[in-house]
This record gives C-alpha cells, structure tokens and sequence, in this order.
C-alpha cells in the first residue's frame, strides 16, 4: 500500500514528544526517494535504531509486504507486524500515533516499530555508543518477537540477523547489504536450535519439535481412536518462527501438526500425529487430517520456494505412506476445500500439479547451459514471454531447472519451442536458450 505523503509529514510531526529519548530531526527526506526507503530513513533515525536491523526485521516477518493492512494468523498488522495484544500497544504509546494508522499505513507501521524497538533497548541499558553496534541489539529484537520458548526466541532473532549476515533485496526494492555479524545471545547461547528449533521430532526425524500449548489442540491416540485419511495444505499469513511461537500462545485456539519455512524448508513440529491439531476449522476434519501449514502469505508468490514444495512434499510423501492415504487431490486438500472453511489458504499462487508430483515421487533437478546471442538471456516471472522481466542470466551460464511448463511459444539455438524451464522462485527461461541434453521435457523434472 503506497504511503501518503500527509500521513509521512503528520508521523514526523507527532513523533517529537515520545514515551523514548528522540534524536535530533535528521532533516527531512530528498523527494526523490521511494516512500518506503523514507519511512525506513526517518524511522531509524527518528529513534536511533540500526536501519538495515530495521528492514530485515520486516523482511522477516513479511518480506516487507503490507498485506493491505490485513492482520496475520497471529494477529500482527503491517509489514513489521505488530501484534494486536503486545507491540502495536505499546507503539500507540510510545508514538502517540492512532492504533488505526499503525496497522494500516507504512509509514506509522515502521515507526512504531522502530519506536517498540528503542524503547526494549533502553530498558536493556543501551548507552547510545551501545546502540551503533547492531550486535547488541539481540535482546531487543528477541523481545520483539515476544516467543516464550527459548528455542523459538532464538529463532526468531536468529533469522533477523541470519538475513544481516547474507543479505537480500526485497521484492519492493529495499536491499541491505550482507556484513559479518556476532550477536551476543547471552542466556540464549545456550539453547537448542537443531535444525530450527527444540529437540528432534519422533514422529518424522527431519522435523524440530517445539510443542504447541496443551490449550491449542486435544489429546488422542490417533490412529486407533481416529482414522488418518487426509493431508491439508495451509499458509500460515505468518512467519515460521511467529507462527511456531504462535501455536505456543494459550490465546491461539489452533494449531498444525507441522510448519515448513519458505528459505530453506526446514520443518518444526508442534502437535504430536496421533493428537488432533486444531487447524480444519471444521471438527470431523480435524479429527482424520494431519494439518501442514507453510511460511508466508497467499497473496505473495515469492514465498512459493522450491526448497519449500520440495521439504512439504517429502514430508507429505511419508505421511501417505505411514496412514496409506492416497496421494491424490480427493486426500491432499487445500485449507479452503475443508468443508465449511471460511479461509483461502494455501491461495492460487500455490502449485498443485508440481506438489502431487513431488509427493509421487517425481522429484528430480535438471541443468542447462544458456545459449544466446546477446550477453545475457532474460529471466521472466512466469512461463511466457509477456511475463515482465525479472533478471537475467549470462550466456554460458549453467542453471538448476526445478519443474517445466507450458508457456508461450519461443524460437531459439534449440529449436521452436512452448516448454519454459523455472530456474528458481517465480524465475522462468524459454527451453529453446537452454541445452538441456533433451528435446523438451526432461525425465523424472516435475511438470509445474
């Protein structure tokens, strides 16, 4: 959602009397930058917040998506989000900004946060040569993510700085730089994070195991009390970490058996298979169904990760191996197909034929190296050439193919051709620039 630039002025303008010594005005943003860029700017220096901290904060918990000001499952606003019960308060405080313009305008969303923020850090007792040192700022940030569970608070802090060390680009154009980081934990060096989060899962090995409230979900003896005949697919309209913390909240009154986060597919547990997640919405459902829920946000198809179809699937895959249930779409359903489901989830973004594929068996990558007679060869968001461009790749370059599809027809060194390759998230290449060793389609490549 665009930011006004009356509401910009009017956050300025309230924010000089806060509840958190303010730092003087740093005079104004050139009009030539993006808004987003300025309400970062003015945020992290209305408060004396690390910037680059700040955005990847938000790229965290949203890729820096407003969500048209529409809460998360775990009722958070904006794309810092700030949660209905905990920070969003305490920014309507620290801001004196209306609650309203907090969850639904950018600007106010990332001051808000940026305020929540500095206020953790002077409570912590950051000096403010402390402050110029993002490593100190753990404590803060792990406040932020309000996760009660060690494990999931380490979590939630880690990915933040995991994403300073690596850096990104956002999808909405802010990009923070990747630099050497050494956060200091304290108390947190210590606990568990295999693999994501807690101790392992005994129900499937590669899972982390951080248990929900016993107020989110009903204890059973599954199979023997209830039969196990389907699979729902979820989105989580939340991060990983927000969502596991989330499971973990009494106030939640839902839970899923697992979670798979978009960067990498690592899976957490947190309903045990034979106890009955609270996830359908529908009870008969709940019952005979074990609940798979995915980082991320309908509406935004850049947290449709291979490396997330492909960590679902395999878990799927065992699941409808350990029950016998069909790997088909009468048994692997979607949210919204839960009768009675007032949800959309996992949305159109989701790819169902490359799932079922996966989950059968169809798993494998194929390369190809690009031929083209200019020096790059364009990279397009979906499998057509009226797909807008998204980058390139270099002549000469070997690139990974994930799934093929049918798109629009290009001729090319290899031919006339309508197979376009996906070579990552929402990244297409006509088949006709790729020598593939194969005429078209490659065995055992998952159609998408």
């Amino acid at each position: 959602m665009p930011v006004r630039t009356s509401l910009l002025a009017l956050t300025t303008a309230l924010t000089v009397a806060v509840a958190s010594p303010a730092v003087a005005d740093p005079g104004g943003t050139p009009a030539s930058a993006a808004p987003l860029a300025a309400a970062f700017d003015t945020a992290a220096a209305r408060y004396d917040v690390p910037r680059d901290l700040l955005v990847a904060l938000g790229y965290a918990e949203s890729r820096l998506d407003p969500h048209a000001g529409a809460a998360s499952a775990a009722g958070g606003y904006g794309l810092m989000h700030l949660t209905a019960d905990r920070t969003l308060d305490e920014a309507a405080g620290l801001t004196r900004l209306a609650p309203a313009a907090l969850r639904a305008e950018t600007a106010a969303n990332v001051l808000g946060a940026a305020a929540v923020l500095r206020s953790y850090a002077d409570q912590a007792g950051l000096t403010a040569t402390a402050r110029d040192d993002v490593n100190g700022w753990y404590g803060a940030v792990v406040r932020y993510g309000g996760a009660a569970d060690p494990s999931v608070a380490r979590l939630y802090a880690d990915t933040v700085y995991d994403l300073l060390r690596v850096g990104f680009v956002s999808g909405r154009g802010e990009a923070v730089a990747g630099r050497p980081v050494a956060p200091r934990r304290g108390a947190l060096e210590r606990a568990a994070v295999p693999g994501g989060v807690g101790t392992l899962s005994t129900d499937y090995g590669p899972a982390a195991w951080a248990p929900a409230s016993t107020s989110n979900y009903t204890v059973a003896s599954r199979p023997g009390s209830h039969p196990v005949n389907r699979v729902v697919i979820h989105f989580a309209q939340g991060s990983y970490a927000g969502t596991v913390s989330w499971f973990q909240n009494p106030a939640a009154q839902a839970s899923a058996h697992y979670t798979v986060r978009s960067s990498d597919g690592a899976v957490t547990q947190s309903v045990r298979e034979k106890d009955i997640a609270w996830h359908a919405g529908n009870w008969t459902y709940n019952t005979q169904s074990i609940g798979i829920e995915h980082e991320g946000y309908v509406d935004n198809p850049a947290w449709f990760t291979d490396a997330m179809y492909r960590a679902s699937a395999t878990l799927t895959r065992s699941l409808t191996t350990k029950y016998g249930i069909p790997r088909d779409r009468a048994h692997i359903i979607g949210h919204h197909e839960v009768p009675g489901a007032t949800h959309t989830d996992p949305g159109p973004n989701w790819n169902w034929t490359y799932y079922l594929q996966l989950v059968n068996g169809i798993t494998g990558v194929g390369s190809g190296t690009v031929n083209t007679s200019a020096s790059t060869l364009n990279v397009r968001s979906g499998p057509g050439a009226s797909y807008p461009v998204v980058g390139s790749v270099a002549d000469g370059a070997t690139v990974s193919i994930y799934c093929q599809a049918v798109g629009s027809t290009v001729a090319g060194p290899y031919g006339t051709t309508s197979v376009w390759n996906r070579i990552g998230t929402n990244r297409y290449v006509s088949d006709a620039y790729l020598l593939t060793g194969y005429d078209g389609y490659i065995p055992n490549v998952p159609r998408c």
